[in-house]
């Protein structure tokens, strides 16, 4: 700052997007969660014995527990950053050492289901601290296009299994499992507190220079947590998260699985799509940000369900051996569904119940997020334990997707003002 009229030595129109830069950056941090099937094997062969075999339950378990740490994490910081009890900046730097210690204490663990503690609880806590601060902090400097920049700033989270899927691999490789998490944890460390030296809040009342807000700008609403969720508009909202995690969270769980069992894909071909597929999963969040400030929310989550809608049928009816560009159109379809959720549920929120309180009111929306997740973990393996396939998963998510279509279109408006 070099003066009260500027942002990083330039005009605040320009310097905020800084806070994008950042926030992207760290989110390809915190998005290592999406590389966790990089770790299961090796974790599988180093802590199995002859005695004890460890299965593909144990491996899973401290993603799962992850996911769900992370999610009830997100309301409790969206609440203290709403009080204005510590600074963002402050609050960021405290969650980024929370998530170093989880991935550093891994190096540590004797056991597989340790990991449940030190990553799946420490480490997915320090994640759900910080995951939301630069969200709210990008939509309080972006009034004005809060479905793009929010995007750009989530599209870390999907790419990043991109960038550390293989730099963890290459590390497994030379020092072994046990290791990569420390040192993952000790980069994460330093990138993660650097990058928060930069968060802060606009002045109160600030605006972009020559912008007036509209009615859906999110700036004349104010609701807080407990007046959201009385309003029909919050449960759309939060019926639609959960159908499109759900679907989303499910495919990613399965998708080299399916690839390998039902296209019949080789192993390594498998791997590949994979990483292919997390392009669609980072770029959904952009593009469905965009389209969120250009058509609305309600329309927008429509599209999104559209195609998930199209993905299940397309598996339905013509996946099988050798469908191979079926398969990658398909769950190229599920992963960007799912990032596109991580657009619309932060701007659509805003857009609805004001951005003041927005990183609090999102942290109640985000809980979908955790049990789209269970759920549909939960949906794929009933449909491989009881029918022996993954593709009676397909008939679910294409059901869920016409009710979330309907849902989206009649209950994803902006609620009556607060009398």
């Amino acid at each position: 700052m070099a003066d009260n009229n500027k942002l990083f030595g330039l005009e605040p129109e320009t310097g905020r997007w800084a806070f994008v830069l950042s926030g992207l950056i760290m989110n390809l941090c915190l998005g290592t969660i999406y590389a966790w099937s990089v770790f299961r094997n090796p974790l599988r062969d180093f802590f199995s014995t002859a005695e004890v075999k460890i299965t593909a339950v144990q491996t899973l378990s401290p993603f799962i527990v992850f996911l769900v740490v992370f999610t009830i994490l997100m309301p409790i910081a969206g609440w203290i950053l709403r009080r204005e009890m510590i600074h963002p900046r402050t609050l960021s730097i405290i969650g980024s050492v929370i998530v170093a210690a989880g991935w550093i204490l891994s190096r540590y663990v004797p056991n597989v289901f340790s990991l449940n503690l030190t990553y799946g609880i420490i480490a997915g806590a320090g994640v759900g601290i910080v995951y939301g601060i630069p969200i709210a902090v990008v939509t309080r400097w972006f009034p004005d296009m809060k479905g793009t920049a929010v995007g750009i700033t989530v599209l870390g989270f999907g790419v990043s299994a991109l960038i550390t899927a293989p730099m963890a691999v290459a590390l497994i490789k030379v020092e072994g499992i046990l290791p990569t998490f420390m040192y993952l944890g000790y980069f994460f460390l330093a990138a993660l507190v650097l990058l928060s030296l930069v968060l802060k809040f606009p002045p109160a009342g600030w605006l972009p220079a020559g912008w007036k807000p509209t009615a859906g700008a999110g700036t004349a609403v104010s609701f807080t947590p407990s007046e959201m969720v009385k309003t029909s508009s919050a449960w759309g909202l939060w019926l639609c998260f959960i159908i499109g995690s759900l679907s989303g969270l499910m495919a990613i769980g399965i998708s080299s699985s399916v690839g390998q069992e039902i296209i019949k894909l080789d192993a390594t071909t498998a791997a590949t799509l994979v990483s292919f597929f997390a392009i669609f999963n980072g770029g959904g969040r952009p593009v469905f940000g965009w389209l969120t400030d250009a058509i609305g929310p309600g329309k927008t989550a429509a599209l999104s369900f559209a195609l998930v809608l199209l993905a299940s049928l397309l598996m339905i009816l013509f996946a099988g051996e050798g469908k191979l560009i079926l398969f990658a159109f398909s769950f190229a379809c599920f992963w960007a569904a799912l990032g596109s959720w991580l657009a619309i549920a932060p701007t659509a929120t805003a857009t609805f119940f004001g951005i003041k309180n927005s990183a609090a009111n999102y942290g109640v929306i985000f809980s979908a997020y955790g049990i789209g997740a269970i759920a549909g973990g939960l949906i794929a393996a009933f449909a491989k334990d009881v029918y022996g396939s993954y593709m009676n998963a397909f008939y679910i998510t294409a059901g869920l997707a016409v009710v979330g279509i309907i849902v989206a279109l009649t209950l994803m408006k902006p609620p009556k003002t607060v009398s």
